[in-house]
């Protein structure tokens, strides 16, 4: 029973009831807090100047192909060479396709620091790199690219994989493959507009005299 209903009940109005409200699905989503292709181009920029080039390298990495941050473990030495990587997340394994010119870029990337076999971004003990250390880096550059630091964390760079990869595509079930999603649903949440195509679109319609 629920609680407004028990109440009822309890003052004596029996014949009441309450209907539950069905929220529709949301289908927008605030721009603000999205990571766009201008901006993400920036913080390259910007690391790229500031000579952080595994950061570089990891950002690029991250919007090149949509991974998880805690899935770069898998891009490896071994996964350059092959032009894939064999991820293991969430009791699932997926191929994770590697596009060659980031294959080339990470292969120069990793000679210039002797990492010959194993995971490519480590940090200066060896360990894999993890969410911690790139978000303080990521959040280092904010000022010098000129990008809200709200957006700028490792996982916004799998939104935006996500959005651009629906743009050129328009194939949902072919970007939950991708992004390791056993739900369509859950890849409806990273292609959400913000509304303003929806409302281009609504006043293309030319219903209104």
């Amino acid at each position: 029973m629920r609680p407004s209903t028990a109440f009822f009940a309890f003052q004596g109005w029996h014949g009441c009831r309450v209907k539950a409200l069905r929220q529709q699905r949301e289908i927008f989503r605030e721009k603000a807090r999205e990571l766009d292709k201008g901006e993400y181009l920036a913080l390259l920029a910007a690391a790229r100047r500031r000579g952080s080039q595994r950061l570089y390298h990891v950002m690029q990495t991250l919007g090149a192909t949509g991974i998880r941050v805690s899935e770069l473990v898998f891009v490896t030495v071994e996964a350059l060479a092959a032009g894939r990587a064999l991820v293991h997340c969430k009791g699932k394994r997926r191929a994770v396709l590697l596009p060659q010119k980031l294959c080339r870029a990470l292969q120069g990337y990793c000679r210039a620091r002797g990492i010959t076999a194993g995971p490519a971004f480590v940090t200066r003990t060896g360990r894999p790199v993890d969410r911690s250390n790139l978000w303080r880096e990521m959040q280092a550059l904010c000022s010098r690219a000129g990008v809200e630091a709200r957006k700028v964390f490792p996982h916004n760079f799998r939104h935006l994989f996500a959005r651009a990869f629906y743009a050129l595509d328009k194939d949902l079930a072919k970007l939950a493959d991708l992004l390791g999603h056993a739900s369509i649903e859950t890849t409806r949440i990273y292609i959400m507009e913000s509304g303003a195509e929806h409302k281009r679109q609504v006043e293309k319609l030319g219903l209104i005299l």
